[in-house]
């Protein structure tokens, strides 16, 4: 294992971070943030969760779990697209790098990257709405996890996008409706049977449940059903990306 290449790809990508801090750490905060001024502070004194807990403090686990697909996704792309929107990726695979070696820095740098950002917004909540966390360790653990898992759904995505349109395609037009209709501002057992049974079929509701467990205990499937899920989806993506680096897919052609 090349070790100094690993090192080297991630904090390339790390400090790309750093350069980009507007875009890349205060951006997302803050529109999480007006997230929870409004609907937290402005709004969730007026609603009732339909749980033993109160609406702001509801919420926060989907909001989190928003920032953190959405940017590990949109970082695990860009990490591997602009390489080769600029052509520096021919440099990259012709180096003494092993393919599994560049997987490692790039993801790594993006579930670091959307750990920051998620701990971050974390953080910020306690400002605007009450919050307690009955299981920090598997809190940390299935933020990890799914940061792991969409940092390598975001490389798959950079590999595959042909342009800026469909690299922006995931993160902005397809996670935020599934995270909006995943519970994230309410509890599926408000909803109709039918549409209970509609909101199963969403991946990103079996995260966001199993998320909000960690904090309050409470959830809308067994959490260990969202770890099932969320482990899933990442032997999906390792499998893709393995058959990815075996025929060269958009790599070496």
């Amino acid at each position: 294992m090349n070790y100094h290449g690993i090192s080297a790809i991630y904090r390339y990508e790390m400090h790309r971070m750093g350069r980009t801090v507007m875009q890349s750490i205060i951006s997302p905060v803050v529109s999480t943030s007006l997230y929870f001024i409004v609907f937290g502070a402005a709004v969730g004194s007026r609603i009732n969760s339909g749980e033993d807990v109160p609406y702001g403090g509801f919420i926060t686990p989907g909001l989190i779990m928003l920032a953190l697909i959405t940017q590990c996704i949109s970082n695990g792309a860009n990490g591997i697209y602009f390489p080769k929107f600029t052509g520096t990726i021919y440099e990259l695979l012709s180096a003494p790098v092993a393919l599994i070696e560049v997987l490692i820095g790039y993801v790594g740098a993006a579930a670091t990257k959307g750990m920051i950002i998620g701990l971050i917004i974390l953080a910020t909540s306690a400002f605007f709405v009450p919050l307690r966390v009955d299981h920090p360790l598997l809190m940390l653990g299935f933020m990890l996890l799914t940061a792991i898992t969409f940092s390598l759904a975001g490389f798959i995505i950079g590999i595959w996008a042909k342009n800026f349109e469909q690299l922006s395609l995931v993160p902005m037009l397809v996670v935020p409706p599934l995270t909006f209709l995943g519970g994230t501002f309410y509890s599926v057992h408000v909803l109709p049977p039918f549409w209970q049974t509609v909101s199963h079929i969403n991946p990103v509701f079996y995260l966001v449940s199993g998320f909000r467990w960690s904090f309050f205990g409470k959830a809308d499937v067994d959490p260990m059903i969202s770890l099932i899920m969320v482990s899933l989806f990442l032997l999906i993506c390792l499998g893709f990306l393995s058959w990815i680096f075996k025929t060269g897919y958009k790599l070496k052609s």
